[in-house]
């Protein structure tokens, strides 16, 4: 199924008034670059900035990007359509996850609606056949909003108090309205992949799905200086079957997809407008199946800069910065096979996250292990620079 990656598709409806910020590859040295959008154009900045996680780092990153004259490396809808792993000319440049250095974390168990669904797959046991019957049942004894609960709050407790008596706590409702967000690593530094390529789910995986997430782009001072989009590629199966199993349900080759750019925060975007964001999905097959997802940020149970607090603090620093998944709304109780399964990828699925304000994630889906395997890594990247006299 062809990627539809164009500026119309895939750039925010005010792309050309927004600071966009891109990491490009560039075949003739082999390695990345620090890319600005300036109008229908992609600029290599690298040579003013090797790194993303500098530039985000830096005390005036938005002065730094709109004064950056850099070299003009191609037209930006050529890089875009050349960004399409199944069309991709590999002599020519294209589009990266905008970050590099930056940890790549998560949150998870943000939205009540999505927290009940993490409380099923725990008690199907990642068997997807028993989870409507288990939704049903959650339902009727949980008997409330849960979206109305703030997160350690004395209602919080006393709906604890409720649950475990009733045999119904679980560890996702503990970090859902508990006083602590579950904070994890996604993925490692280097590892995401853009728009365009290909995400992977691990083999061993029957029961999946993709989670739309704002992903916010922090620096080592704790300071949110922009946002893009996330896919948190979830493996219910495995993760359902333990909690102890989450870095297998959630890192392996491809599962964290970011991008398309960065947007920085300036007068025509602020945290606000994250906070507000309606996050579209839409997931199409080779079967010709189509699923239609929303995530609304508005609905989110923790203010998004308390989750930043939970990850960077006293207790934890990022001295290359991060960027943070702030949690999915959606929930896949679509049925695409078995009546009562409900959604689970296929090979081919081509997934589209969208907002207005930050554009469109495009991939499409593909085993872990049948994905090219990642292996430019940190310690390439800093050959890779020094050898172009970057740093």
């Amino acid at each position: 199924m062809a990627l539809a990656l164009t500026i119309e598709n895939c750039l925010p409806e005010d792309w050309e008034t927004a600071t966009l910020v891109g990491r490009i590859w560039l075949p003739e040295v082999g390695g990345p670059a620090v890319a600005a959008i300036k109008q229908e154009r992609v600029v290599d900045i690298t040579g003013i900035v090797p790194t993303v996680s500098e530039l985000m780092n830096d005390a005036n990153p938005l002065d730094r990007i709109l004064g950056a004259s850099g070299k003009d490396v191609g037209g930006l809808s050529e890089i875009l359509v050349n960004s399409a792993f199944d069309a991709q000319d590999p002599s020519l440049p294209h589009f990266l996850a905008p970050v590099d250095l930056q940890a790549v974390k998560a949150c998870g168990v943000t939205f009540a609606e999505s927290m009940l669904e993490r409380v099923i797959e725990e008690r199907a046991q990642g068997d997807p056949s028993a989870a409507e019957s288990i939704r049903g049942e959650i339902r009727e004894t949980v008997g409330l909003d849960l979206g109305q609960i703030v997160p350690g709050s004395d209602e919080a407790i006393q709906l604890k108090a409720m649950l475990i008596d009733k045999g119904m706590w679980s560890q996702y409702l503990e970090v859902g309205i508990g006083p602590d967000a579950e904070v994890f690593t996604k993925s490692q530094p280097m590892s995401a992949v853009g728009i365009g390529a290909e995400v992977g789910l691990n083999s061993k995986s029957v029961w999946n799905n993709p989670e739309p997430e704002i992903t916010l782009i922090v620096n080592a001072r704790g300071e949110i200086v922009g946002a893009t989009l996330g896919n948190d590629v979830n493996l219910r199966d495995i993760e359902g079957r333990s909690a102890l199993l989450l870095g297998k349900a959630k890192d392996n080759n491809g599962s964290a997809a970011i991008g398309p750019f960065i947007r920085m925060f300036d007068d025509s975007y602020r945290l606000n407008n994250a906070r507000s964001a309606e996050l579209t999905l839409t997931v199409e097959g080779l079967d010709q199946f189509t699923l239609k997802g929303r995530s609304s940020m508005s609905k989110i149970s923790r203010d998004v800069a308390d989750l930043v607090a939970e990850t960077i603090g006293p207790h934890h620093q990022y001295p290359d910065g991060f960027c943070l998944m702030t949690g999915t709304l959606f929930a896949p109780t679509d049925d695409r096979d078995a009546p009562g399964e409900g959604f689970t990828h296929k090979i081919g699925d081509v997934v589209r996250i969208a907002t207005p304000q930050l554009g469109a994630l495009v991939n499409q889906v593909n085993l872990s292990e049948n994905i090219p395997a990642w292996t430019f890594g940190t310690g390439a990247l800093m050959r890779n620079l020094s050898q172009r006299g970057l740093i």
